[in-house]
Formats: structure tokens, C-alpha cells, sequence
């Protein structure tokens, strides 16, 4: 049974279980301190790889901190890097990033950092090799826009906030 295709010259079959490879994308990596760490993915199939810190910082309750990586990237036109919270600190110590995902552009050069906020009730103590968040890849498109007198109709109207219930 073919489930789908891949490429013209390969199907990929119910009895075989094999998929296509994943999409991969080159990101140049340039460490900008000795201590930095270069991204890596747990699992082969993750869609994030970790992100780690090169500095010691202790964030208090409610406080936000801007926390170096040692690293910049170049990534292609047409992409843009997310970087998200790591979901095990988030759980143990409400650790966030504040701008989540924040948003790296193909055309940013220099060091990626994190800002990061403490949510939990006590203090949180981090150190130099830590993973502290996770980023991604994802194509962007660019919007092109048309004014126009009026939009079309929707089943949601013109309901907002809350609109359609808890």
C-alpha cells in the first residue's frame, strides 16, 4: 500500500516504515567566547536543539536576565531562528524566556542571548554549561499587503478577546 511519495524516484510503503530524511538546513556557527558550546540535539529527531549558557547567574524571584551563549549564527535567507524555553526548567523552576519564541533574522550577526525570567517562588541558580533554552529553524514568508475597503465575512464576526468561551 503506497502511503505517499517521495521525490519521483522513491515510494514509500505501509510494509517498509521508512520515511524521508528530515529537512536540514546549514547554519554557520561562530563561538564569540572560549567557553561556548555549540548547539546540540538530544534525540535525532528533535525539532530544537539546546542552547547553553557560558556565565554563572543566580535569578531571582520575578527578575529578568540577559544570559550570554558565546555564539552567533548565520543562517540562510528565507529562514528565521525561534528561540523557545526549555519545557524541564519551565516545570522545575518557572524559569521563561521573556520573549518567547524570540526571533533571530537571517541578516543578525551578532551573539545570541537570552532573556530569561524567573516565574518560580525562589531563586534560581544557573551555571557556565547549563541548557537553558532550545532553538529551531522555520522558513519565513513574507506578507505582502492590499488594502482594501472591506474584509470578507467570517463565522467569528467580529468577536474578540474571549469570544468564543473558556
Amino acid at each position: 500500500m503506497t502511503l505517499f511519495k517521495w521525490k519521483k524516484e522513491e515510494t514509500i510503503t505501509a510494509v517498509s516504515g521508512k520515511l524521508p530524511p528530515p529537512n536540514e538546513v546549514l547554519v554557520k556557527v561562530e563561538k564569540v567566547n572560549q567557553h561556548a558550546i555549540i548547539p546540540t540535539y538530544a534525540h535525532p529527531d528533535d525539532s530544537c536543539c539546546d542552547l547553553y549558557i557560558i556565565e554563572d547567574y543566580i535569578i531571582r524571584k520575578g527578575e529578568r536576565r540577559l544570559c550570554r551563549t558565546g555564539i552567533a549564527i548565520e543562517i540562510p535567507s528565507g529562514y528565521e531562528v525561534q528561540v523557545r524555553p526549555r519545557s524541564g526548567l519551565a516545570l522545575k523552576y518557572g524559569l521563561s524566556i521573556v520573549n518567547a519564541p524570540g526571533t533571530v533574522d537571517a541578516q543578525y550577526r551578532n551573539e545570541i542571548k537570552l532573556l530569561v525570567i524567573n516565574l518560580g517562588q525562589s531563586p534560581v541558580t544557573l551555571r557556565r554549561g547549563d541548557r537553558v533554552a532550545q532553538m529551531c529553524i522555520k522558513p519565513v514568508y513574507t506578507m505582502h499587503f492590499m488594502e482594501v475597503d472591506k474584509l470578507s465575512e467570517s463565522d467569528r464576526g467580529l468577536g474578540g478577546w474571549g469570544s468564543t468561551g473558556e
